[in-house]
């Protein structure tokens, strides 16, 4: 049965749906960046509130602005917005539930007035955002604003088409119109993701109008936090399964992990839905919640995909039923990434490491080594080179770091140990790849970017163990460097 409102009475008790009257729901959230991750996440947190009969008034409504998002708008538009999130138990078990708590979804570049009514509603209380890492279009090394893909919203009466052009844009007819300004909560992989949205988009909007900028930074709240749960590609055999087991046809269903967990700072303008009843844990600082997560799960994601990739594993499952890789990410985790961790309050450490391999051994999830590998250039610099800069500093071991990015640089080649084509996706694909190609004649171009890697390649405690791990990963491949260290 095709997922629509009006089949949500008709679908089998293995599936559940909403248990709210959805035409009561009203929106209150505008949400740029609705993908995967913000359905198995946020919305799903939203959709357990009103089926406790809450926060029936923080209705989600999606905008897209990229050309892709355009699929998005077509099958949210032909399910009434519905979509079912598939839960993957290690054992087989799937757990699928319809999510109703987003009741709208604007496709910007089609009618970017709507989008700006909507979020002018003083109904509208939050925006939020998962628009990925480099979405926010800070500078690497500088940590300053790049205005590289903004230029159009930056010239003279331009209607909006980013992110950045809406948010800046509602807030200014928002001033205008003595309505109060709305939270803007971002919810992405970044460290202070509300600090860095709350500076890259005051100095967008100074750009424009320095008193926009001093209204950003003064009036608007940012609060900063940390999201994590492990969602894989949608893949057409996920759609098959949802069809043969449990009769619904869903045209992007959403599949992840059992595991989920939200901490939010209390950070909010106005009223905020009441989230710390569904299990967000809403705390005064975010983050030593954030340093955890960043340093330990999306570095270790990152220290299992390439050398992953080059020793011809295609899924991170495959990669953590390994002791050789369990062992390397177990040793980068106690050694390397944990040493930079500030205390994290009723968490225990070792436990959560010990979990994260269970997470990511899931054989269910089928979690792609090209989906971690993806965007690399956002990733590295911020999720793992600041782990080598703060072990350079105390004078502690770096080695597998070290290897990590080796394997980033070896993996950029765009040629596997066994000869076959990498398929390389990052914003920076062609310069990266042309840098890696000369990897063998000149070892340190690679990190020879600055705005990737500052100054690192002048540092000789990097440099002469990344040489010694590129010339391994060449001359006796990824697994016996492995091995060897």
């Amino acid at each position: 049965m095709r997922l629509s409102a009006a089949a949500l009475d008709a679908l089998g008790t293995d599936v559940a749906v909403p248990s709210y009257d959805r035409t009561a729901v009203t929106p209150g959230i505008v949400h740029f960046g609705v993908g995967g991750f913000h359905r198995a996440h946020q919305a799903m947190y939203l959709d357990r509130l009103m089926n406790d009969g809450k926060a029936l008034d923080w209705g989600i409504v999606g905008v897209g602005v990229l050309p892709h998002d355009r699929r998005m708008a077509e099958v949210m538009a032909a399910q009434d917005c519905l979509y079912t999130l598939v839960i993957k138990h290690p054992d087989g078990t799937l757990e699928p539930r319809v999510i109703g708590s987003i009741v709208g979804y604007l496709f910007a570049p089609d009618d970017p007035d709507a989008v700006l009514a909507r979020m002018v509603d003083p109904a509208t209380r939050i925006v939020s955002l998962t628009i990925t890492e480099g979405g926010y279009h800070v500078n690497q090394v500088t940590g300053e604003l790049d205005i590289a893909g903004l230029e159009a919203d930056l010239e003279p009466g331009a209607v909006p088409s980013s992110a950045f052009g809406f948010i800046v844009e509602a807030l200014r007819r928002r001033r205008a119109a003595g309505v109060p300004p709305f939270t803007v909560m971002s919810c992405d992989n970044i460290p202070g993701n509300g600090h860095v949205a709350r500076k890259m988009l005051a100095s967008f909007a100074r750009l424009q109008d320095p008193s926009m900028a001093e209204f950003l930074e003064n009036e608007v709240r940012f609060p900063n936090c940390m999201v994590d749960r492990i969602t894989p590609v949608t893949a057409d055999a996920d759609r098959a399964a949802l069809a043969e087991r449990f009769g619904v046809e869903d045209g992007w269903p959403v599949v992840c992990e059992p595991f989920t967990q939200w901490v939010l700072e209390d950070d909010f303008g106005g009223e905020r839905p009441p989230y710390e009843q569904v299990g967000v844990q809403i705390v005064e600082d975010v983050e030593p919640y954030e340093f955890m997560k960043l340093r330990l799960l999306n570095a270790s994601h990152q220290a299992l995909c390439y050398l992953g990739f080059l020793d011809g594993y295609r899924y991170a499952h495959e990669v953590c039923q390994d002791k050789l890789y369990v062992d390397f990410l177990l040793g980068y985790m106690d050694h390397e990434g944990t040493p930079t961790l500030p205390p994290v309050p009723g968490v225990d450490l070792d436990r959560y490491k010990h979990q994260l391999i269970e997470r990511f051994a899931n054989p269910e999830v089928r979690d792609t080594l090209a989906r971690l590998c993806a965007e690399s250039s956002d990733r590295i610099p911020k999720w793992l080179l600041p782990v080598v800069r703060e072990q350079l500093a105390a004078g502690r071991e770096i080695k597998r770091s070290v290897l990590v990015v080796a394997s980033w640089a070896r993996y950029a080649e765009g040629v596997d140990e066994q000869g076959e084509p990498i398929e390389v996706v990052d914003r920076l694909r062609d310069k990266l790849v042309e840098r890696a190609q000369h990897n063998r004649e000149d070892p340190l171009v690679f990190i020879s970017d600055p705005d990737l890697f500052g100054d690192l390649a002048s540092d000789e405690r990097f440099v002469t163990p990344y040489r010694a791990a590129l010339k391994s990963l060449h001359e006796i491949g990824a697994r016996a460097t492995l091995e060897a260290l």
